[in-house]
């Protein structure tokens, strides 16, 4: 995600290891100067990156979602951006939702009432963030109760070429969105697709 970002906004990596955050920004400011695009990336704690932000993206698997949240503070009033899809691997995928319902609305259980949660850019692989020379042809639904945060995280999603973002409604709707993750690992498992997408239209 930051090396589709960094070339349009300044991007924080935080890591509970704080070296571990500054070699993936090397590796990133590598990749992107060898294409001769600039980005404004900086590496530090994930508290650090927290404290200087305004937008937290939580890029992180749902099993470590809560001891992670645990460790930090400082996300009232901010935009808090959550990826998050609790999965279950056995011969196929499947939702696994906590007792909220989501990874989203554990997210707004564990932080600060004005902390401004949006679900998005659950759909999306990893490795394709990765491949710079594939466009990221997908829609990005977004699910929040702040209509400016979500507005906020469209415009986001908008500033990556083909990306398409789509309001999908409040943030207990977020389940759904969630839950098309391993709708499309299983997918992809059994029909030998790579990094299966959606786009609505």
């Amino acid at each position: 995600m930051a090396l589709r970002f960094s070339p349009h906004y300044p991007v924080i990596i935080g890591s509970r290891e704080e070296e571990k955050a500054e070699t993936c920004c090397r590796v990133c400011e590598d990749i992107l100067e060898q294409r001769g695009l600039c980005c404004m990336l900086a590496g530090c704690t994930n508290q650090e990156a927290i404290d200087a932000s305004d937008m937290v993206i939580l890029a992180i698997p749902f099993r470590f979602l809560v001891s992670t949240l645990e460790e930090l503070h400082g996300l009232e009033g901010k935009v808090v951006i959550t990826p998050v899809n609790p999965i279950h691997r056995t011969e196929f995928f499947s939702f696994a939702p906590p007792p909220e319902g989501s990874a989203a609305m554990l997210v707004k259980k564990l932080l600060p009432p004005d902390a401004k949660v949006c679900a998005a850019f659950n759909n999306i692989a990893a490795n394709r963030w990765q491949a710079l020379d594939e466009p990221l042809e997908y829609s990005v639904a977004v699910c929040g109760d702040d209509e400016e945060a979500k507005r906020m995280v469209m415009d986001l999603a908008a500033s990556v070429p083909h990306l398409e973002p789509l309001d999908a409604g409040p943030l207990a709707a977020a389940s759904m969105v969630e839950s098309l993750t391993p709708l499309l690992l299983t997918i992809g498992k059994y029909n030998r697709m790579k990094d299966v997408g959606v786009r609505f239209r």
